[in-house]
């Protein structure tokens, strides 16, 4: 199985989700990681039923939380909804231009195209437009010989098509590897390191166990191919 497994019981599933499968997908024959959890719970002699709380883009890779029964489902639904299931993400961007930009807060009305299955940034008031907010934080300059670039701490309120992706790209900071918002100098970057997906990773997540109320936090490391 492709997804790693972090913590199993009989309420939640909490897996690593590897860069480049979709979370769900109703394409025929791609592989996706509710299928893959669900042929493995029935693989144990199990019921079937997986409950989704949040997803991932395809190409970003991270921790995700599953229900395995109706009743935990709605639990994390409803931390996930007032904010107690709490997610943090890393990226890499390409230097800022100011030493004084060390962290900051985006707000924004984003627009999706199903057509292209895209997003932008638009004005306050276009229709169809949703609002979409995250904080981000300067972690650490990374410099080699050849290049400088940054590792970015993000935090989202809340859960836009590629919000994360699309903020960033439109504040002037796109994140490394992402084909579909990156600009000349991200693509560079991206080159030069050899970075394969996009630089953004789902790495801390925290819930509060849906049966026995004790916090849980889990947290996974930067990828090698990240050199940080």
């Amino acid at each position: 199985m492709k997804a790693i497994i972090k913590y199993e019981d009989d309420a939640i599933l909490v897996i690593h989700k590897p860069a480049g499968i979709a979370t769900e997908t109703a394409r025929i024959g791609q592989a996706d990681v509710v299928s893959e959890l669900k042929n493995y719970l029935k693989s144990k002699g199990k019921g079937t039923y997986l409950g989704t709380i949040h997803r991932l883009d395809q190409p970003v890779e991270g921790l995700l939380v599953f229900a395995k029964t109706p009743e935990a489902a709605k639990a994390l639904t409803k931390q996930l909804e007032n904010g107690t299931l709490k997610k943090s993400y890393a990226a890499l961007v390409p230097s800022m231009e100011s030493e004084d930009a060390t962290q900051g807060e985006l707000e924004d009305y984003l627009l999706k195209d199903g057509r292209t299955n895209l997003s932008k940034v638009v004005s306050a008031g276009t229709q169809g437009a949703k609002k979409a907010k995250l904080s981000w934080k300067l972690l650490h300059y990374i410099e080699t010989s050849e290049m400088t670039y940054s590792l970015v701490e993000v935090e989202i309120f809340t859960g836009r098509h590629h919000q994360i992706r699309v903020q960033m790209s439109h504040a002037g900071m796109p994140l490394l590897g992402d084909n579909k918002y990156g600009n000349e100098v991200s693509r560079e970057l991206t080159e030069k390191l050899g970075i394969r997906h996009t630089a953004l990773l789902a790495n801390r997540l925290q819930i509060m166990h849906p049966v026995t109320k004790q916090c849980m936090q889990f947290e996974i490391p930067y990828p090698a191919d990240w050199k940080c």
